[in-house]
Formats: C-alpha cells, structure tokens, sequence
C-alpha cells in the first residue's frame, strides 16, 4: 500500500434511533446516526415493527375492518333470508 492516499480508519460510535449505540471502525469522520439497527430490526428481534408512512397502515387497517363489517352483513342478510324461507 502507497503511504498517503489511503483515508484514515478510525474507530466510530453507531448511535441508532431506538437508543442502541456500539462501536465500530470506518473511514467516516465523526458518529453515524442510523433509523433502525440489529437490537431493533424486526428480522433479528422477532417482533413485527410497522412504519406507518404517510398513514397507509392505517388506511389499510380501516379498510380491511369495513370489509369485514360488509361480510358481516351481508352473512346476517342471508341468514335471515334463509330463516324466512324455512318459516313460510
């Protein structure tokens, strides 16, 4: 390796937003802020973590309860229906 051009390796701290901080070596000046890091990733914790971005989880999560709510009626509807037809 030619002395000089390389950047300097240093050791850095990695502060994630859950709070979750840990030390490693990179060419980066200063710590790294990052969103989401191994103690808080859904794949190694185990835990589903939704994001909800621009409030499309919970549009989502309304929409599946209304369609449920019309499968409801529409059962009750024809329970009912059936129920008539078995008096007559």
């Amino acid at each position: 390796m030619k002395a000089g051009i390389h950047p300097a390796y240093d050791n850095v701290k990695v502060i994630c937003a859950c709070g979750s901080s840990f030390d490693t070596r990179s060419t980066h000046k200063g710590d790294l802020r990052v969103e989401i890091c191994s103690s808080c990733h859904p794949f190694f914790t185990g835990r589903q973590k939704l994001v909800d971005t621009e409030g499309r989880v919970d549009r989502f999560q309304k929409k599946a309860a209304k369609a449920k709510e019309l499968q409801a009626e529409k059962k009750a509807a024809t329970d009912a229906k059936a129920a008539r037809k078995l008096v007559q």
